[in-house]
């Protein structure tokens, strides 16, 4: 027969085995949680880590060759929706001339071009950019001082052709260029003075949202909300801006003074001439047919008849009526035979 004491030693004993077995199963139970809780976590972390560095390569334009592989890829496609619908109507470039105490001028230019920002940068950065812009007779000497990827800066060495009325020449230019890819920026300045004391100015390309259209009902403020709204279907153009800074070692008197800034003026406007008429190029369009009136191998009585006009829109009117007829009577030609 069990007395008190003995029927609370077995209880004690029986809790104290049943411990002894629920603890080992408890804590297995509870270690094998905690690891599996940690390894998800790391998991998960790992592929969010993944997913963001990503994201971030993806957006910044860094010195790798994933940044440079999102950059081709938008470029293309680009491309690709200027050429399926190459319409588009360049207008003259808005040119302001100011006359700074002691230089000749400052040149400020603005122009749309129908083409990305990329492709508009890569022309104007070209070291092989000869061939499009006809002012410049040869290319003496370029070096690259530094190359960091996106950025770089150039010497560079050239003989420049300029042209005005019924005269024309050419110039040495010898300059430093520091150019920005991140932000489609370029620098220039003379680096020796001479004849000219001071050269100097910019280069800027920026976005132009084309097909706004598209966008109906909503209203981009940015270029995230036009590629958001358009579906990636809408065509991304650009605004060139051109500041230019000349200040010769000795500024002439007039009347030789207004002739000079005649010269630059004429000759910026043939840069921008030639950057349109590349565009037009290379999204296929007829509308390259033009820009022939400013080509250093044009004929004279065209040169003269366009060149003769002083205000540059009237300038501009007269070179799209030659495009179209030159176009009607290309088209006529074309039936005919």
């Amino acid at each position: 027969m069990r007395t008190e004491g003995q029927s609370t030693d077995i209880l004690e004993n029986t809790s104290n085995v049943h411990n002894k077995l629920a603890h080992p199963m408890i804590h297995s139970f509870f270690s094998g949680f905690q690891e599996k809780v940690q390894e998800c976590v790391k998991s998960n972390f790992k592929r969010l880590k993944m997913g963001h560095d990503t994201s971030i390569s993806s957006i910044m334009r860094g010195n790798n060759r994933g940044a440079s592989a999102v950059i081709d890829v938008d470029k293309e496609k680009q491309l690709q929706s200027w050429k399926e619908n190459p319409r588009w109507v360049d207008q003259p470039p808005d040119i302001k001339v100011s006359v700074p105490k002691g230089s000749l001028c400052n040149l400020s230019v603005k122009v749309n071009v129908g083409l990305p920002p990329e492709t508009v940068y890569d022309i104007v950065t070209d070291p092989e950019n000869k061939r499009v812009f006809k002012n410049i007779k040869e290319v003496v000497s370029r070096k690259v001082l530094v190359d960091e990827g996106l950025r770089q800066v150039v010497e560079l060495e050239q003989a420049a052709i300029w042209r005005f009325l019924w005269w024309s020449g050419t110039i040495a230019v010898h300059v430093l260029v520091d150019q920005n890819r991140e932000n489609h920026t370029m620098n220039f300045k003379q680096v020796k003075t001479g004849f000219m004391k001071r050269f100097e100015g910019s280069w800027r390309v920026e976005p132009l949202l084309v097909d706004k259209d598209l966008c109906h009902p909503f209203r981009p403020n940015t270029l995230a909300d036009y590629i958001s709204y358009t579906k990636g279907k809408g065509r991304i153009g650009s605004t060139v801006s051109l500041e230019q800074l000349i200040q010769p070692a000795i500024v002439p008197p007039p009347p030789i003074s207004w002739y000079l800034r005649g010269i630059t003026t004429k000759t910026t406007e043939m840069i921008i001439t030639d950057l349109l008429a590349e565009a037009a190029r290379i999204r296929g369009s007829s509308n390259n047919d033009g820009y022939q009136g400013l080509k250093v191998n044009e004929e004279s009585s065209v040169e003269s008849q366009v060149g003769d006009i002083r205000d540059i829109k009237e300038r501009w009117a007269l070179r799209r009526r030659m495009a179209r007829h030159r176009q009607r009577r290309l088209s006529s030609i074309a039936k005919s035979s």
